[in-house]
């Protein structure tokens, strides 16, 4: 999650809403991303999106099932979406998020039991951090 972190940093650095997310395979990092929505113009690059997009193509296969993603936040239902879709193993996110989570917040689309594949889900994973450098980020775009 420390590198999930390190991601969202610089997402916030960027002036993009500070999530960051990593893929984990056989123990090695093998896709980083963070958030790129107002830099690429784009509603879907988000941080599980281009990670998710970078391990499939750096191991040649749209199934993920041998890895496991870490990001900052909950995510959303396109990103939970994308994690079914891409048959992860298991998500370990940090904050939650009430508004829009879509792994057990709002909705539970990654375990929902009606879809093909579940993906196994720990939260909580250093949420304080997690939850201050939004917090932070939307603090100063209220100034």
């Amino acid at each position: 999650m420390q590198q999930a972190l390190k991601e969202a940093e610089i997402a916030f650095g960027e002036d993009e809403v500070p999530v960051g997310a990593v893929i984990v395979h056989k123990d090695k990092i093998i896709a980083r991303g963070h958030n790129q929505v107002e830099r690429l113009k784009d509603p879907t690059a988000h941080a599980e999106i281009i990670a998710i997009t970078s391990a499939a193509n750096f191991l040649g296969t749209k199934w993920l099932n041998e890895a496991c993603l870490y990001v900052t936040i909950e995510p959303c239902s396109m990103c939970a979406g994308a994690m079914v879709l891409a048959r992860l193993k298991h998500l370990y996110f940090g904050a939650r998020d009430p508004k829009t989570g879509a792994c057990g917040s709002v909705t539970n689309i990654v375990n929902h039991g009606k879809l093909n594949h579940c993906v196994k889900a720990s939260g909580g994973i250093l949420k304080e951090q997690c939850g201050s450098l939004l917090k932070d980020f939307f603090r100063k775009k209220r100034k």
